[in-house]
């Protein structure tokens, strides 16, 4: 009796053979042709070990495939059949498969509706119309975590008219697989012909796409016709039908069939995953993102119990694998991967093994294409897709820690002229296969990055390619060049953007000096570090830039003096800034020491200015003015008008604290004059403001006010937000005394929006001690409390504490707040303030004044 009349019984399945399916309790279950080829192959030699080249050969006789397509059968049989334990279809590791279920044949019964297979051969296929909807959807065995809201847009972009071809684009292990699958699910309904899905990922030959395609919708080929007008014949008149195209990348050129096949079939959308888009007309590119954090650590717990049934998270690991996630950049496959380990290892120790996160992760489904079951293997699938050019400047842009610019780009990928790819082509491709992404786009210039994983990656092939050196040797190049460029007197609004470029590059200097302390490069390390100093001090990274100078001064040893000198200086000016006196007293008069035995005499200066400064904010006032005198005595003898303004406005301060206030005013006026005579406005007006301070310290308080206001007059004409912001936040302190409340939370309002905006997190701290008094005026003893504490957390976070004789004071201002609370409520109040982010407190702070609890407390 022919094979092909036969059918096979398998416990509670029957193949029927005449019919063409598989029945389970006399009930049909739907299986893909070669799904259904694959096990009626099994079936026919039970008990025998098929290998893979056999089976493949007998489930796809006239084409070329790999062992991802029988995977991915054996995969969807095993689900049909409910054989998860590999009860009945066993695989045999690197040698093939076992059907080893009992198996028995029967001639199979003949049907009044058909007597031939709907996969016997026959040219008439090609022209059938579709009689019954298709819904081939593979099934899916976990859940979805993270993407309902792309779901949802997914859905609504493929209900509109005008969109065909819905490309998902993403990075490999970013889920877009998974998430084509779940679109299909949800919208099968609104495509009455039906849902296909068709895995191209065996598929490396772009001529084979279409036959793919024929061969997932059971179509024959015919000669004189293209496969995409034998897919219009058969879907002509049968209504909206939905294609799933996966895994496309590989086959990028065959984007043409793609687009042969919509002209072809007008009731036809497809839905593509791919690393890059099709650059097609009409094409919708969805870019598949990371998770986000909370998701990714959804995800985690889940597949976490998966190996590990009593995994959940806790106080003590939650830490672990919110980092975790982070460092994974939230990309699905990663964090599979890693929640994987949990078997053997904690979240503790997961996160210390990810220094090096492609060794770790490892270790995917066997069922799985093997692309999937490492995060390595995922990379070099989509490396292997560049052209030698690409491949090139993909290992170069490893060195970039944080992002890069085009002109950093070029600065450092393409020193030599060797890319033999212009750059921006470059850059757009490796963008377009999402192996690196944009960052944000309301920046002016554009930024480019990588995942973390990727670069690792294309590190790693950057060190194999020899080149590793040389590359980081220019960008640290770029590095040192992009801080000097702040070195020389620049305005407030250069400043400015020069702080704002060093923010967003701090990743890179970072970098860039890990790498030349690691090659003990002494003349870019002290370089570097020079440059960089003013970045540290006025964005507050006090305790980054002190690691650093530290650092770089024990590779100097005793070489290198004047360096030495200056860099003392620098550390004795960051100490100090931390409150940290014994170092900084330490640093300062190592520099003074330096620079006594090169004997140059604008450093002396220089360090006795610091030690002055150091002297008054640890409350020094006699040591602070000497030193003031002899900083101020050297700068005249040099002639450096610029310095000696400078001096003057600093020994004015103490003076006025010892109660000197004619000789403060006098320091002032002097001041005031040299920077009018040498065009510094903003200095001009720092001094106006400084008359404030001394006739708010002496109690005329008309006369401070309108010091304070010509100075933010001044301040605003030349562009200085610091300054303005300083202005404003005085004027609010008068407002606050003279019981101005209104005055001055508009006042605070505008210093704090300024300040955040120029991320001085000293000047946050300032205006928020400010609304603490605003507020204990208003009676509102709680907020004081909060407020004063979300000051001191900030100025904990910058290690930047308030002098001690204004800490003294302020403790005195707010010593009512805490009569007026009980020691419960004082403590619950300060606790919620020391609790707030930088963000929150400044939230809280702005709050309007109808909004807080009206009335005064203790009352």
């Amino acid at each position: 009796m022919e094979a092909s009349r036969l059918s096979y019984q398998f416990g509670e399945f029957t193949l029927d053979s005449a019919r063409g399916c598989l029945l389970r309790a006399g009930v049909e279950i739907k299986l893909r042709p070669k799904v259904y080829e694959t096990l009626k192959y099994l079936l026919e030699h039970p008990g025998q070990l098929i290998g893979k080249q056999e089976l493949m050969q007998a489930v796809w006789p006239n084409a070329f495939v790999t062992d991802d397509s029988l995977v991915q059968c054996t995969l969807e049989l095993r689900r049909a059949l409910d054989d998860g334990r590999q009860q009945l279809l066993k695989t045999v590791p690197r040698r093939g498969y076992l059907f080893t279920a009992p198996v028995m044949q029967h001639p199979a019964e003949t049907s009044a509706v058909s007597d031939r297979s709907p996969l016997s051969d026959g040219p008439e296929l090609s022209t059938e119309k579709v009689t019954r909807k298709r819904h081939d959807l593979p099934v899916p065995r976990t859940s979805l975590v993270g993407r309902e809201q792309q779901v949802a847009e997914l859905v609504h972009l493929l209900l509109r008219q005008d969109i065909r071809l819905l490309s998902l684009t993403g990075p490999g292990g970013a889920g877009k697989t998974r998430l084509s699958i779940a679109i299909g699910s949800a919208i099968a309904d609104r495509f009455t012909a039906g849902v296909q899905f068709v895995s191209l990922a065996s598929i490396t030959r772009p001529d084979l796409v279409a036959t793919a395609l024929a061969d997932a919708l059971e179509i024959q080929q015919v000669a004189g016709r293209t496969i995409p007008q034998l897919i219009g014949d058969q879907l002509k008149n049968s209504g909206p039908f939905l294609l799933l195209l996966d895994n496309f990348e590989q086959v990028i050129s065959a984007a043409t069939v793609v687009a042969e096949t919509l002209e072809a079939c007008p009731s036809l959308k497809i839905v593509v995953t791919s690393r890059s888009c099709l650059h097609i007309y009409g094409e919708q590119e969805f870019p598949v993102t990371p998770l986000p954090q909370n998701s990714a650590i959804e995800l985690f717990a889940q597949r976490a119990a998966a190996v590990w049934p009593g995994f959940a998270i806790n106080a003590e690991n939650a830490p672990a694998i919110q980092e975790i996630c982070s460092r994974l950049d939230g990309l699905p496959l990663a964090i599979e991967l890693a929640a994987a380990r949990t078997k053997v290892l904690s979240p503790g120790a997961i996160l210390d093994r990810l220094q090096h996160p492609l060794q770790l992760l490892t270790g995917g489904a066997l069922d799985q294409p093997e692309r999937q079951q490492t995060l390595r293997k995922a990379i070099d699938w989509s490396y292997s897709l560049l052209n030698d050019a690409e491949q090139k400047l993909f290992r170069r842009l490893s060195v970039f820690v944080g992002g890069c610019t085009l002109e950093s780009t070029e600065a450092v990928c393409n020193t030599r002229r060797d890319l033999a790819i212009e750059l921006l082509e470059g850059l757009s491709s490796l963008v377009d296969k999402n192996l690196a992404q944009p960052m944000d786009r309301a920046q002016t210039e554009s930024r480019f990055t990588m995942l973390e994983t990727i670069r690792e990656f294309a590190l790693e092939r950057l060190i194999e390619s020899g080149e590793h050196s040389s590359v980081r040797r220019a960008h640290a190049a770029y590095c040192v060049v992009l801080a000097e460029e702040g070195n020389p007197e620049l305005g407030p609004a250069d400043r400015t953007r020069w702080l704002t470029q060093c923010d967003a590059e701090l990743d890179n200097f970072r970098a860039a000096l890990d790498w030349l302390f690691q090659t003990l490069d002494l003349d870019w390390s002290l370089r570097l570090c020079v440059a960089l100093f003013r970045f540290w001090d006025m964005r507050e990274h006090l305790s980054e830039g002190r690691a650093r100078i530290e650092t770089v001064l024990r590779l100097c040893g005793e070489e290198r003096t004047r360096e030495r000198a200056r860099l003392s200086l620098f550390l004795g000016a960051l100490t100090t800034a931390q409150g940290d006196y014994l170092a900084a007293g330490h640093a300062l008069q190592s520099s003074l020491s330096l620079y006594e035995e090169l004997g140059d005499e604008s450093g002396i200066a220089a360090s006795l200015n610091a030690l002055a400064v150091a002297a008054r904010d640890r409350g020094d006032y006699a040591s602070a003015q000497a030193n003031f005198e002899r900083s101020l005595a050297c700068w005249r003898l040099l002639s450096d008008r610029l310095a000696i303004a400078r001096c003057l406005h600093n020994l004015a301060n103490v003076v006025k604290v010892r109660g000197d206030f004619p000789r403060a005013r006098w320091a002032l006026r002097e001041a005031a004059d040299i920077f009018e005579e040498l065009g510094d406005r903003s200095g001009a007006a720092w001094s106006i403001n400084q008359q404030g301070d001394i006739a708010r310290e002496t109690g005329d308080m008309v006369t401070a006010r309108e010091f304070y206001q010509r100075a933010l007059s001044a301040f605003r004409k030349t562009g200085d937000p610091w300054g303005s912001a300083r202005s404003l936040t005085d004027l609010g302190y008068i407002d606050c005394e003279q019981g101005n409340h209104l005055a001055g939370h508009t006042a605070f309002r505008e210093a704090m929006e300024l300040f955040a905006g120029l991320g001085n997190r000293r000047g946050m701290a300032r205006v928020l001690e400010g609304y603490a008094c605003l507020a204990l005026d208003e009676g509102h003893a709680t907020r004081a409390l909060t407020l004063a504490a979300a000051a001191a957390q900030l100025r904990r976070l910058i290690s930047v504490p308030l002098p001690q004789a204004e800490q003294s004071k302020f403790d005195r201002t707010l010593a009512p707040a805490w009569k007026t609370l009980s020691d419960p409520e004082g403590k619950d109040a300060w606790a919620k303030g020391a609790a707030m982010s930088p963000e929150t407190a400044m939230q809280y702070s702005l709050e309007e004044l109808d909004a807080v609890s009206p009335g005064r407390e203790g009352q």
